[in-house]
């Protein structure tokens, strides 16, 4: 004998509470499908435009749409080492503030600067208005590199052209997990030993200049004042005043240490 369940009617407790949990649970299940659909449908933008990029050379697709492509489409990550180039750093600034309007507003973003990147205004603007994003300032010798996500990596040769391909820059498009995962490791260990970009000394560019390197030599080196003004060909006064600045700006609370702090900084090379 089959026996009959009896389905009971809802308690008015229970009922009274059901309208006002539906609305809630109903607007978190459409935003949820709502970013899996958007999340979705950026994926596949990107699938497209690396399938269109298949049939020519890289390095012949322009910067600005690939770097707005790869940007666009990442979900969770977006690493980027920029050791100074102008072309590079407006495409990553443009592409950034593009996928900031875009549901993944969460994406960390690590963006790995050489000297004359973290001197650039853009940049600065861009870590004041993206809350997503952090810059640090590291090795200018790195070439330009793009990771996404940890799945895939745009590669940029630093200034190097290939003659084969018409003299342009070479690019490569990395998606060996392999290979991806060595290049993330390497960006992590650069990352770790460079500094964030507010701690960085820029004095409206005067570090940057061969006066200021040559008096950074100087105080590593310990010549005096005298020794040091002379062969720089400037007063004593106005040669103290430049090193009182400079010593302000590293943080360093003696001639000696703000050498020290030059090197590490990379403001003058090392000495093996």
């Amino acid at each position: 004998m089959v026996g009959l369940v009896r389905v009971s009617e809802p308690s008015s407790e229970s009922a009274a509470a059901a309208p006002a949990m539906a609305p809630d649970h109903v607007e978190r299940a459409l935003l949820e499908a709502r970013d899996l659909i958007e999340s979705t449908v950026i994926r596949h933008r990107r699938e497209l435009a690396q399938d269109s990029w298949a049939g020519t050379a890289l390095e012949k697709v322009p910067l600005a749409e690939v770097v707005d492509t790869l940007v666009g489409g990442a979900e969770r990550t977006v690493w980027v080492v920029m050791p100074g180039g102008e072309e590079q750093t407006d495409a990553v600034c443009t592409a950034l503030a593009r996928s900031a309007e875009g549901v993944h507003r969460s994406v960390d973003v690590r963006l790995l600067c050489g000297e004359r990147t973290a001197s650039a205004n853009a940049i600065r603007a861009l870590a004041r208005a993206d809350p997503r994003c952090e810059v640090r300032v590291g090795d200018a010798g790195l070439s330009e590199v793009l990771l996404v996500d940890g799945q895939l990596v745009y590669l940029r040769g630093g200034g190097r052209t290939d003659p084969a391909r018409g003299g342009v820059r070479q690019a490569t498009l990395v998606e060996d997990p392999a290979t991806v995962r060595a290049l993330e490791l390497m960006f992590t260990g650069a990352w770790g030993n460079a500094m964030a970009l507010a701690e960085y000394p820029r004095l409206d560019g005067r570090l940057c200049r061969d006066s200021a390197r040559r008096i950074l030599e100087c105080l590593r080196t310990g010549h005096t004042d005298e020794v040091a003004a002379r062969e720089m060909q400037v007063s004593l006064r106005t040669y103290r005043r430049h090193v009182a600045e400079i010593m302000r700006e590293l943080g360093a609370n003696s001639r000696f240490q703000a050498g020290v702090r030059a090197v590490e900084r990379g403001l003058l090379p090392s000495r093996h």
